[in-house]
């Protein structure tokens, strides 16, 4: 499938990002602002709003793909995407709740390159500035007093769940070496897929879907969201830092078991066994290390299966949005979105 953005007759997916965004930020600002000072300095920071003392910036705060698709899959059924803003700022909050919490996790010192806020206000700050995000979410739902708030809730809390097992899980591998490729499959699913399943499913439920669309819109979620998980991991290891914001072979310094590292240490090759021989290494890798890492990994398939397994993924998740009978400029824009994810420059 070749991948492509501009869709005659309807919206680009950098122009579904940017009017989406028009409609979220206000929003999302004046949520934020009602945290208490301690996690509104936080908070502001990290979401590319005010430096370190509290000055106004204008820092990258991220594409808000998220936002967007809940507001697009409103749109798929037939409500209106502003009724979905309290949810889709609900779900942006929790991800940056994630973001948090990631950082801190994965002691990653860069996030939109800047210094990630674990980094710079202390560890225990920033993981309470990350719980409040999620706790006002729930509130920023629950305030909308929308008939269907609660079952909307309850798709939101399962998500978190997921995303939380999903990271446990990918906590866990760092002390394996015998992580199979479909376990990471799942790990991906749920930290990363679940919550963009929760952005379309939620979006449908708000925008008055029924639950054969809601449900359609949440597997099509999901798929796009591993898919992007498949694309970020690509990313973490080829990357270009100008664009992603990390280090280059940051996840092979870190010893991360992505898809593509676990791809390739699965694949019963020689270069599965020397690449083994160096990421299981007790010493830390040089430069020399890293590049030689990411040349095995490319020379077991493992570049090329993660690329197309997206590519086969986007096709399922393309498959559901139809079956969910949506309104067609809309589903035309939310493919234009779940085109995009695999698109990233890798």
């Amino acid at each position: 499938m070749a991948p492509t953005e501009v869709i005659t007759g309807y919206r680009s997916a950098r122009e579904v990002l940017t009017q989406s965004r028009s409609l979220l930020d206000p929003a999302i600002r004046a949520a934020v602002e009602s945290l208490p000072a301690s996690m509104r300095r936080i908070a502001c920071y990290h979401f590319g709003w005010r430096d370190e003392h509290g000055r106004p910036v204008r820092a990258d705060s991220g594409k808000a793909i998220r936002p967007a698709l809940v507001l697009t899959a409103a749109e798929a059924v037939g409500g209106s995407p502003e009724v979905a803003v309290p949810a889709a700022v609900a779900v942006e909050l929790v991800h940056n709740f994630t973001l948090l919490h990631d950082d801190v996790m994965d002691g990653d010192r860069t996030r939109r390159h800047r210094p990630t806020a674990w980094s710079v206000f202390g560890l225990g700050p920033a993981i309470l500035a990350g719980d409040s995000l999620l706790t006002l979410a729930y509130d920023v739902l629950a305030a909308t007093g929308h008939p269907r708030a609660q079952d909307a809730s309850r798709i939101l809390s399962a998500a978190v769940l997921a995303v939380q097992e999903g990271q446990a899980a990918d906590l866990a591998f760092e002390k394996r070496k015998d992580v199979t490729l479909a376990e990471c499959v799942r790990m991906a699913e749920g930290k990363t897929g679940a919550l963009l399943g929760c952005a379309t499913a939620i979006g449908a439920l708000i925008g008055g879907g029924t639950p054969d669309q809601v449900a359609h819109l949440r597997r099509f979620g999901d798929r796009v969201g591993l898919a992007f998980q498949l694309v970020d991991d690509l990313l973490g290891i080829w990357g270009d830092p100008s664009a992603t914001g990390k280090p280059v072979y940051a996840d092979l310094d870190s010893r991360k078991k992505s898809l593509p590292v676990v791809a390739a240490l699965q694949s019963d090759t020689q270069a599965a066994r020397d690449l083994a021989a160096i990421y299981y290494r007790r010493t830390p890798l040089s430069a020399a290390d890293l590049v030689r890492a990411a040349e095995l990994i490319d020379r077991a398939g493992a570049r090329t299966w993660a690329q197309s397994h997206a590519d086969e993924v986007l096709t399922d998740a393309l498959t559901h949005l139809t079956q969910a009978a949506p309104v067609a400029r809309a589903a035309a824009e939310l493919t234009a979105l779940a085109h995009l994810t695999v698109r990233r420059d890798h």
